[in-house]
């Protein structure tokens, strides 16, 4: 089994697969003072709540923007599990062409997503991540990576509202009854609300029209699901689409049965063997 952990700036999503198929998974709040054992300890309490064996996992992959917890979630593959991780970095093999200035740049997210969308739903597409950020990547019809734009997340939007302007309330992210609000609170939804629903679809139009009309849009991250029903381009919406990128990479960057079979067979006796369970080491640059 597989278990696969995306690192965020407000988010980590876990998830276990066994093959192609999602057997578990798990939202929790970022904390960048989390120790290695708090997180340790709350991935294994998570698995056995769900009546998976800890045992059982063989292999694990990690995608993280947020470089203070790489080491500590490493070190949690390493001690919880017995394993070293592959990360989604500079030397993994993604089996797409990235076109940006500095492929180094890119999310370790973003290029996950842009994996699952094209094995998935093919190209042209436009990728659309609502998380801290709002992210929009471009996939050409031969699963090219174009580029994309960041936009401000939702989260960031209402945050700065609340601290910079006195008397406005933090208000909870959601549809609003009306469009002209009655009330401050109201008034504040509906802004958020109309206003990125607006951005989304502005962005999504410029990009229809320098990709083409036959562009297919996905949507994922927290609030993908809330926007994407209101939206004119009704995109696709894909809860798991990043972890589902995660388990691409790591089958193709897991090296084959086979070969390692070979290379053990025509290994001189007396070798010394490797300690312990492992997956791929963390990816050269």
């Amino acid at each position: 089994m597989l278990l696969v952990i995306n690192v965020n700036n407000t988010n980590t999503l876990l998830g276990v697969y066994e093959g192609k198929r999602l057997l578990a998974h798990w939202r929790l709040m970022t904390n960048h003072q989390q120790t290695v054992d708090g997180y340790g300890l709350m991935a294994r309490n998570l698995l056995q709540l769900a009546g998976i064996d800890a045992g059982k996992i063989d292999g694990i992959i990690i995608s993280s923007v947020v470089p203070p917890l790489d080491r500590t979630v490493a070190e949690l593959a390493q001690r919880y599990f017995n394993l070293t991780p592959l990360f989604v970095g500079p030397g993994i093999k993604t089996g797409i062409r990235i076109h940006y200035d500095n492929p180094q740049e890119v999310g370790a997210d973003r290029i996950a997503n842009a994996v699952a969308a094209f094995e998935k739903y093919g190209g042209p597409a436009v990728v659309v991540d609502f998380g801290t950020a709002i992210t929009f990547d471009a996939l050409s019809a031969a699963g090219e990576y174009l580029g994309g734009i960041i936009f401000p997340g939702i989260n960031i939007a209402s945050d700065a509202l609340f601290q910079r302007a006195a008397r406005l309330p933090r208000v909870s992210f959601g549809e609003p009854e009306k469009l002209i609000g009655t009330n401050t609170v109201g008034s504040i939804q509906s802004g958020l609300y109309h206003g990125f629903l607006a951005a989304v679809d502005g962005i999504i139009d410029r990009m229809k029209e320098e990709m083409g009309p036959a562009t297919r849009v996905i949507a994922t991250g927290g609030q993908a699901s809330l926007l994407a029903s209101a939206s004119r381009h009704q995109p696709q919406v894909d809860e798991f689409l990043t972890l589902d990128g995660l388990r691409l990479l790591y089958q193709r960057n897991r090296e084959p049965k086979t070969k390692a079979a070979k290379r053990a067979s025509s290994a001189p006796a007396g070798g010394k063997k490797s300690a312990g369970r492992s997956s791929r080491s963390r990816p050269r640059s």
